[in-house]
This record gives structure tokens, C-alpha cells and sequence, in this order.
């Protein structure tokens, strides 16, 4: 492992910290007793607290710091009096373990009395102090200049999702958005338990892939010798306690689905199914409404929110559009009664990608997707969507080739997709056999297993049940203006990180001889490596074959140069 020079300062720093009999990472309990918002928040000059967090600035004055602690709710500032801290003779604590051997991103606790410094701000005298965790990289602080110029902030998205643990200490700004996701989590429990609907828990692993048409995610199981699925969607199993008698049952699952990544999809991410029993999609658009305005008040205190360059209001009602209508409206193009090939030709008329293996409802999505979709910005519920589109959708009371189905639009992204649920398990299973037929004629979103258990369930008897999907990562973002998924996810999906080659002791021995001599004759490397022929013959071969090695050509000379970093 190559250590930075920071790094290996920190290693030494270790060790002396060890050597003056100081355990840098105590096991025993520390008694905090205050956070920094709860000492501002009740300040009392004089008052005795006990504090923990990141030492995370200081500035020296000799004999005396003033120093900045951060712990999970802000910043507080530390005032250590070398003679304060240390009454007797012995100096060290001050002297050696804060001034020399305690770096900037440490765990330390203090314990100390409030006062008000002469600029009236809040401190704390550090009476004791002890380290809690020496860190041994550090932190990637920004500097501000006398002008409030930022430098070397911590901004490169790929290194802010990679190490997330660096990336909420040095920029706060992250965190709000994490604790804002949290009180939207409350805040929908809150209104459903209210309401008397329950919470439950559903399978992950599952042996068949329903409840939406996307492409899953398999693994195996060992000791049932099975392949299994990565849930795509919940609904199937809480239909199925909709027929076992609850009367409204909620989840919040995470589900995966094996498709693309972009800026507002993650192959992971947490969704929201709540279904009711003896209401229909009229009901629920009117009950999601209403949620959404109680949970963007509890979330930011208003129904309003920013995205982008848009104001939404999330404050009920909400507009309510067709799908026939809102395509007519943005393509001029009626979609009912139209049969597969002449939705394709449109589809391509309008210059929409479109391929043979879509069936209608496949074609219809893509018109509404590339037309119409990115033009509804405040809240629009979006209903009545054709039959082939909702395999699991109750037929429109008043037009059998339509569907009891809404979906919410904010800033032209789906956020909240609805039914009213099918119960009529003949009219399922014919439903699921079209799925079928699609599957087998190339649409690999299309659901080609029949989940027999679940028509059976249906057979049984459901009552009449609405059902709503929301994505709760979406929600998040436009409550949040943050444009992309990765930023409300602690922990968005990435590749691996690109590791260094495997090197052998040979090569590890020549290269630090390159890296030793800047420019070195290939006759003197082979000198200073002290390798037999065969031995050198390979380490050679296996740096250069690493990009990790040129040779150049001075004259009769061949030079070797190092090329890492």
C-alpha cells in the first residue's frame, strides 16, 4: 500500500500519540451531554457541557487555540488555555497531544464551560480533552480566501457518491437533503397510520417476477436449488392480503429492476405501495393529492417547491388530463380505435424510435413519452390510459378499451402511478396471457410468467381495491431541487473502483528503483535491480506490459522512465 505524505505524518503521529501511553481508540463510553444545536439553543454563560465530534479547524495563538468542533447537528467553537487545560506542571496534554499530535478530521471529546467571547460568540473553554479516533487520512477541506473565495471543494460527483462518509462531513449542504428524505418517510407513515392503514413487509426473493412489466434482476437459491428474482414491484403480494382481509396495507419496498441508469433511475430504489379496499382511482387521486400537499409541508414547511428553473405547488387540487386528450393535444394525433401498425406509423411520423416487437400499449407509452410528458410541470394527474398499457388495471366503466389508471406528472417525470385494482380473475389471467404473447415476441420489459398463485388468489375473491405507487427517490429530488437520483441516495450503484495491477515482488523492486532515479539508463537499472536474466527478462516485460514503464532512445542510450503516478 502507497502512503501519502500526509499519510504516513499521520502513521507517526500514531504511533507517538501510543507512546506517550494514550489509547487513540478508546472502548469506553464518553459522556455527551450537549450538541452543538442544543448548546446555542440554550446557551448560559458558565454552564458545564460535555461535547464530541470532528476537530475541524484551529487557529494558534502560542499559549492559547481557538478551535472549531463539528458533531452531527453543526459547528461549535473550542477556546484550549494551555495553562486552562493543563493546572500543574506537566504541559504535555496541551503541548504535545493537542498543538503536535492531533490533526484536523480526529474525533476528540472536551469537557468545558460556556462564555461569550469579546466578539459575542458562542464558546466553549476547554477544561479536558481526550481523543476519541485519530484519523489517518485526512479530511478534503475547503479554503476560503479574505475575499469568500472557495478552494479545492469537495464537488466531483464521482469521488462525493464513492466515499458519501467524506462527503457529508465536508459539505453539510448533503446532509439537509438526507434528513429531509427521512421526514418524508415519517411524514407519509404518519398520515396512513392516521388513516388506519397498515404497514407490513413483503419478499424480496421471489419466484416470479410480477406486479410490473421491467426486466429483473436473478440470483440462485442453494439449498432449494431455484433461480429466484429480485423484486421488481410489490403489488402482487399485497393484492393478496387486500384478499385476506385487510382493509388498506402499505410498503415501503425496495425493489430492482435489471434496466438502464440516467440521472433519475437507479436499477435500486424505494417505492411506496399503499392499497385500500372498496375505493377506486377517483378516490385515490383525490387521497394522493392530499397526501402530497401534507407531506411537502412537513418536509419544507410550504406546498411550494423549487426544481430547476420551475416553481411547483403541491397544494390540492391537481389538474386532471387524459391520455387521449393530453397526446391530442401535443401531436394532434387521436389515439383510439387505432390498430398496432397504424400507432407505429404515427409513432414514426413523429420521428419516435419505434421497433416491431412493441405492442400497442408499448407504442402508445412512447408517443406520450417523447410528446407529451416533459410539458406537464405542476402537478397533473394523467388518467384513463389505453387497456394494453395496464395488464393490471380494472377496465373504464364508462369505455371497455380503456382502464381505471392515473399516473402524476411534476416537471414532465412520472412520480405516482394508480388503479383501480382488476379483481376479476378470468379477465387476469387473459391479461397475463397477452403479457405472454408480447414477451415472446421480443419485448423483454414484458411480464412472460404467469403468477398462478396470485390468480388463484383472485379467485378467492378480492374486493373492489384502488392501489398507488409512488417513487419515493423522485419525490425526493423535486422536494430537494436536486436533478439527480445519485443525490438523494446515500449510496447510488457505481462501478467498481479501477484497482492498480497486480505486481510481482520483481516488478514492485524495479519500479521503485524507476521511481528513485528520474530518467535511468536501461543498463544501470539492470545494475541497481541485481536480477538474474530470466528474472529480469519477466519483471521487465510485465511493467511495460502494466503501461507502467518507456523505454526512449537517446542515441546509443536506452533510458527508462517511470509512467505512474
Amino acid at each position: 500500500m502507497q502512503l501519502s505524505e500526509q499519510e504516513i505524518i499521520r502513521r507517526d503521529k500514531l504511533n507517538a500519540i501510543r507512546d506517550l501511553g494514550i489509547n487513540p481508540y478508546p472502548a469506553d463510553l464518553f459522556p455527551v451531554n450537549h450538541t452543538s444545536k442544543q448548546v446555542k439553543a440554550t446557551f448560559e454563560e458558565g454552564k458545564k457541557v460535555v461535547l464530541a465530534g470532528r476537530l475541524m479547524s484551529v487557529r494558534d495563538q502560542g499559549k492559547a487555540c481557538f478551535a472549531e468542533l463539528q458533531d452531527s447537528e453543526g459547528r461549535i467553537q473550542l477556546y484550549f488555555n494551555r495553562d486552562m487545560l493543563c493546572e500543574g506542571e506537566d504541559k504535555t496534554l496541551y503541548n504535545q497531544v493537542f498543538k503536535k499530535l492531533t490533526d484536523l478530521g480526529d474525533f476528540i471529546g472536551i469537557e468545558g464551560e460556556l462564555f461569550m467571547t469579546k466578539v459575542g460568540a458562542m464558546c466553549v473553554r476547554v477544561d479536558a480533552f481526550k481523543i476519541l479516533s485519530k484519523t489517518l487520512k485526512p479530511l478534503p477541506l475547503p479554503k476560503t480566501d479574505e475575499e469568500g473565495h472557495v478552494f479545492d471543494a469537495f464537488t466531483d460527483p464521482e469521488l462525493r457518491y464513492r466515499m458519501r462518509y467524506v462527503d457529508l462531513v465536508v459539505n453539510p449542504h448533503v446532509k439537509e437533503v438526507f434528513l429531509k428524505r427521512t421526514k418524508l418517510f415519517t411524514a407519509m407513515r404518519t398520515f396512513f397510520n392516521e388513516a388506519g392503514y397498515l404497514e407490513v413487509e413483503t419478499p424480496v426473493l421471489q419466484s416470479i417476477p410480477g406486479g410490473a412489466a421491467a426486466r429483473p434482476f436473478i440470483t440462485h437459491h442453494n439449498s432449494l436449488d431455484i433461480p429466484l428474482y429480485m423484486r421488481i414491484a410489490n403489488e402482487l403480494y399485497l393484492k393478496r392480503l387486500i384478499v385476506g382481509g385487510f382493509d388498506g396495507v402499505y410498503e415501503f419496498s425496495k425493489n430492482f429492476r435489471n434496466e438502464g441508469m440516467d440521472r433519475t433511475h437507479n436499477p435500486e430504489f424505494t417505492a411506496m405501495e399503499i392499497y385500500v379496499a372498496y375505493k377506486d382511482y377517483n378516490w385515490m387521486m383525490h387521497m394522493t393529492e392530499n397526501l402530497l400537499e401534507y407531506c411537502a409541508l412537513q418536509v419544507n414547511g410550504t406546498t411550494e417547491a423549487t426544481f430547476g428553473e420551475h416553481k411547483v405547488n403541491f397544494k390540492a387540487p391537481y389538474a386532471r388530463v387524459t391520455m387521449t386528450d393530453a397526446i391530442i393535444q401535443f401531436t394532434g394525433f387521436d389515439i383510439t380505435g387505432k390498430s398496432e401498425d397504424e400507432l407505429r406509423e404515427a409513432a414514426k411520423s413523429m420521428g419516435i424510435e419505434v421497433n416491431d416487437t412493441m405492442g400497442k400499449g408499448k407504442l402508445i407509452d412512447e408517443i406520450f413519452g417523447e410528446k407529451c410528458e416533459g410539458n406537464f410541470i405542476q402537478p397533473t394527474f394523467i388518467t384513463d390510459y389505453p387497456k394494453e398499457m395496464s395488464p393490471l388495471c380494472k377496465s373504464h366503466r364508462d369505455n371497455p378499451e380503456l382502464t381505471e389508471r392515473f399516473e402524476l406528472m411534476v416537471c414532465g417525470k412520472e412520480i405516482a402511478n394508480a388503479y383501480s385494482e382488476l379483481n376479476d380473475p378470468i379477465d387476469q389471467r387473459e391479461r397475463f396471457e397477452a403479457q405472454m404473447a408480447l414477451a415472446e415476441k421480443g419485448d423483454d420489459e414484458a411480464n412472460g410468467i404467469i403468477d398462478e398463485d396470485f390468480l388463484r388468489a383472485l379467485e378467492f375473491g378480492m374486493p373492489p381495491t384502488s392501489g398507488l405507487g409512488i417513487g419515493m427517490d423522485r419525490l425526493i429530488m423535486f422536494l430537494t431541487n436536486n436533478p439527480s437520483i445519485q443525490e438523494v441516495l446515500f449510496f447510488p450503484q457505481m462501478r467498481p473502483e479501477k484497482k492498480g495491477p497486480e505486481l510481482t515482488e520483481d516488478e514492485k523492486h524495479i519500479i521503485e528503483i524507476l521511481k528513485a532515479n528520474e530518467g535511468i539508463s536501461i543498463g544501470e537499472l539492470k545494475i541497481k535491480a541485481d536480477l538474474s536474466g530470466k528474472k529480469w527478462d519477466a519483471a521487465s516485460k510485465g511493467i511495460s506490459k502494466h503501461g507502467l514503464m518507456k523505454i526512449k532512445v537517446d542515441g546509443d542510450n536506452k533510458i527508462a522512465e517511470y509512467l505512474g503516478k
